[in-house]
């Protein structure tokens, strides 16, 4: 299965080791699925990141390790065509251009309402919890 984690997601995991979406990023790299990537992407991850109210223990050097090792995990994937907008937010337009660049699965955020009618790309919308459960990760 191939998806695309939203900015939102990962911000979570790095605030609380609670949760769904600190699990599913516990738990990449992972055989029963492959993270999609881009440069804008990875960009728009880094400036949320380290403008965010992460907790004091994470340092700038701890974010951008974090970054790095999406680098390294993540399919790194081109974007030849734009079709903004589609959704309100522009920056969820970009998760929605690698998902279909890259023929994604699914895309895994907490903001579900954010992307509405991306089925018309073949695509679902998952939060954490429901992707992990998914892949049968928790039940």
């Amino acid at each position: 299965m191939k998806i695309v984690i939203d900015t939102n997601v990962l911000f979570t995991a790095l605030k609380s080791q609670l949760g769904a979406s600190y699990k599913l990023v516990s738990i990449i790299p992972n055989k029963r699925f492959s993270i999609v990537i881009s440069v804008p992407l990875i960009i728009e991850y880094e400036d949320v990141l380290r403008r965010g109210k992460l907790p004091v223990s994470i340092t700038d050097k701890d974010i951008t390790d974090f970054i790095d090792f999406f680098c390294y995990i993540g399919e790194p994937q081109d974007i030849f065509f734009l079709w903004r907008p589609f959704l309100p937010d522009s920056s969820d337009d970009l998760v929605l251009e690698v998902a279909v660049a890259g023929g994604c699965d699914a895309i895994i955020t907490y903001n579900k309402r954010h992307f509405k009618n991306v089925e018309t790309f073949g695509l679902r919308v998952l939060d954490p919890k429901e992707f992990l459960a998914e892949i049968g990760v928790i039940t």
